[in-house]
């Protein structure tokens, strides 16, 4: 492919010796996870004698001032902390959208079909939606390090098996795990971000939170693009720096100082569901058509835009292909930080017709196979896209109490992930039968639609709402 031999001649299963059997992995991800779990987390739920009611009470958080001097001192401070959490979600979010350049080397080298490749799409985001509805709260009770330690485990026993992918099962089982690590850790990290804001900026965390899964994404792609196409070992390569830069992050969270008090209930917590207080969910219902028109878009870009790139433009370059998801990410992210300081309402307003507006323009210049209309299109709707995923997430941060925090974003991290992943899955599969041209097409049509009725649902509350001074984002 592309010139590069090595990429067709070595399966990807004579890099080790021997395949790893389902077994092993399973016995593999629970050592890991257990052995981050053991201590103290949850002997208040799981204890088989009975508890005393003195044991039941809720022991106050590991802060400066009740940790042993020691301990103190081997901790994060609190400004140390909160860039670590940033660095750490953008990671998440790149090892995320890494193995993305790779699936046209897989499906060279394994010959399996456009629907499995859609599989493989899927079973990400059945993992994080999963993780999301039964993790989702669960740092609200253990304690927000123990649990991004687990995540930090998980992913790591995910990159662990996409280097030794021999087959689409292993495959599909690293890529499942990766996403049950994945919104274990969003959630979380939205969460331990919004404890420790700065006072002085009370809305760094929501800025934050908007901002890192656009940079981590078209960062990850981008990053991947260029090392299989110009890297050595390029389906092996990525997952190493990607494991070692897991280490490193693992080290920083196990000196993050402890944000949430830990209380009973961890394992109700498990239940699968999707709550909210009810003095939230008005806010969050107003933010519902932005944030699946948002997502929507995303999903496009991420599951057809290279694609698009290499079948109705010719541009076959692997590097092309990131380009494809960092020109719809990299002004995202530059928007969101250049936007931080407007008021919500505004932001939501603009940012909804940025999104229609953009998604028009590409979709003219697909029409057209005007390449320079298409790219145009993706950077204007990116800019759309920064904005309202700065608001929407800033919002969030700011009406939750600390006890919610876990359960808010997980509900709306869900209904991103629903209108990233379904939306697309549809659409791969389409593909195959209409053709890639009238799947783009149609796809793009759909999201402009839901632009124009994020619009509306904004004005509408905003008529709706007592005029108040803007509040700004950061």
């Amino acid at each position: 492919m592309d010139g590069r031999p090595h990429l067709r001649g070595a399966a990807a299963g004579t890099y080790l010796g021997r395949r790893v059997s389902h077994a092993e992995i399973i016995a593999l991800i629970a050592a890991l996870v257990v052995a981050s779990q053991t201590h103290r987390s949850l002997l208040l739920e799981f204890a088989v004698s009975g508890p005393t009611s003195s044991q039941l009470q809720p022991s106050p958080p590991p802060t400066d001032r009740t940790a042993p001097p020691d301990e103190r001192r081997r901790r994060l401070s609190r400004p140390v902390a909160f860039a670590s959490l940033a660095v750490v979600f953008v990671l998440f979010m790149a090892a995320s959208s890494a193995p993305s350049p790779l699936y046209v080397v897989y499906q060279q080298e394994w010959h399996f079909s456009a629907t499995t490749l859609t599989t493989v799409f899927a079973v990400y985001v059945l993992g994080m939606i999963g993780a999301l509805l039964v993790l989702g709260a669960l740092s609200d009770h253990l304690g927000r390090r123990p649990v991004l330690l687990s995540a930090i485990a998980l992913e790591a026993v995910s990159m662990v098996l996409f280097l030794t992918a021999g087959s689409v099962g292993l495959l599909l089982t690293a890529r499942f795990i990766q996403g049950i690590a994945t919104g274990t850790a969003m959630t979380t990290l939205g969460a331990a971000l919004s404890d420790l804001n700065p006072a002085h900026a009370p809305h760094r965390a929501g800025l934050v939170t908007g901002t890192a899964p656009t940079f981590g994404l078209g960062l990850g792609a981008l990053g991947c693009g260029l090392l299989v196409e110009y890297g050595p070992h390029p389906t092996r390569l990525v997952y190493v720096l990607l494991l070692l830069a897991l280490v490193v992050a693992g080290a920083l969270l196990s000196a993050l100082p402890e944000t949430s008090l830990r209380r009973p209930g961890a394992a109700r917590s498990l239940q699968p569901r999707l709550r909210i207080a009810p003095h939230l969910r008005a806010d969050l219902l107003s933010l519902v058509p932005i944030l699946i028109a948002n997502w929507a878009l995303g999903g496009l870009y991420l599951s057809l835009g290279p694609s698009v790139a290499a079948g109705l433009f010719g541009l076959s370059n692997h590097v092309v292909g990131g380009l494809v998801v960092t020109l719809l990410t990299g002004p995202a992210f530059l928007t969101a930080l250049a936007l931080r300081g407007w008021p919500v309402g505004r932001t939501l307003a603009v940012s909804a017709m940025l999104l229609l507006a953009g998604t028009a323009v590409a979709l003219t210049g697909v029409e057209a196979h005007s390449l320079t209309g298409a790219a145009l299109g993706t950077a204007i709707a990116g800019i759309g896209f920064g904005g309202s995923a700065l608001a929407s997430f800033g919002t969030l941060a700011r009406i939750a109490r600390p006890a919610e925090r876990s359960e808010l974003f997980s509900v709306a991290f869900v209904i991103s992930y629903l209108a990233f992943s379904i939306p697309a899955v549809i659409a791969g599969i389409a593909a195959t039968h209409a053709g890639l041209k009238d799947t783009f097409v149609t796809y793009a049509a759909t999201v402009a639609a839901l632009c124009a009725l994020a619009l509306l649902a904004q004005r509408l509350r905003m008529s709706r709402v007592p005029a108040t001074p803007g509040v700004p984002q950061a």
